[in-house]
């Protein structure tokens, strides 16, 4: 199966449509926001604000881009075309890539161990042999860990409209 940019967002809304109620609205994000703060357990507060901050301004965005009616909500149709558009939404996952990478290495010794990337993602709500499947394809070290930055760019790629067979699509298949 080809795994399309449009599989991989209609994933993160699915998972990120907390109450599942079909649609984004600011308590999804908080919600979300708090699961993956709690599944890092080991990360200082300075690292668990920037995750929180990212999550707002992550909503603040699809807010601003694609709430016209003011109803403070999005679809999966305006997510869609937010999400893939890097005018409008570049900066948001950036910051979200980088808070999150960051929460993975409570340490901070630049190394995310397999434990804490499964526990984030776990949080977030992927299933869990297609996040050891990532985590293989991020080729981790012989101490099973992965570089920050590997992990920062893997998101910046999964919400890359032109790029086809990454790392992340081993989230959706």
């Amino acid at each position: 199966m080809t795994v399309t940019a449009d599989d991989r967002v209609k994933l993160i809304f699915t998972l990120f449509d907390a109450d599942e109620n079909g649609y984004l609205e600011e308590g999804d994000f908080s919600t979300m926001a708090g699961r993956v703060v709690s599944a890092a357990e080991g990360s200082g507060d300075a690292a668990k604000q920037a995750m929180k901050a990212a999550f707002q301004r992550y909503w603040t965005t699809l807010e601003r881009e694609l709430d016209a009616d003011s109803d403070g909500r999005v679809s999966l149709d305006e997510f869609v075309a937010c999400v893939l558009s890097p005018d409008k939404f570049h900066e948001t996952i950036a910051e979200f890539a980088r808070a999150l990478a960051a929460l993975g290495d409570p340490d901070g010794d630049g190394l995310i161990e397999r434990a804490e990337f499964v526990a984030l993602m776990t949080a977030i709500g992927f299933e869990r042999p297609n996040i050891h499947a990532l985590f293989d394809a991020f080729v981790p070290s012989a101490e099973d860990r992965v570089r920050v930055p590997v992990w920062a760019s893997g998101i910046m790629d999964y919400y890359s409209p032109d790029a086809d067979d990454i790392a992340g699509d081993h989230l959706v298949t």
